[in-house]
């Protein structure tokens, strides 16, 4: 389910997040150890699990995170590019 949205949706069609220190990450393996949350690779659904503090909630973490390096991923940069690891 998207922490931002809300909606159901497979596992393939939504990214997983884990809090890193104060930093959420994006895991794309879905590999990663921690507790995760799932949300949809938009900017409608992250800034609404943003606003709504789902992060937080779903993370189960005490204070601000950093949400830099998703948002990064969803403005194009840090995403693979044809060929590249």
């Amino acid at each position: 389910m998207c922490v931002g949205c809300r909606t159901r949706a497979p596992r393939s069609a939504l990214l997983r997040v884990v809090a890193v220190e104060a930093n959420v990450i994006p895991d794309e393996r879905a590999t990663m150890p921690g507790r995760g949350a799932w949300v949809h690779e938009t900017h409608e659904c992250v800034d609404a699990a943003l606003r709504r503090r789902a992060f937080v909630r779903a993370l189960r973490v005490s204070g601000p995170l950093d949400t830099q390096t998703i948002e990064k991923r969803l403005n194009g940069y840090g995403q693979k590019v044809n060929g590249s690891k």
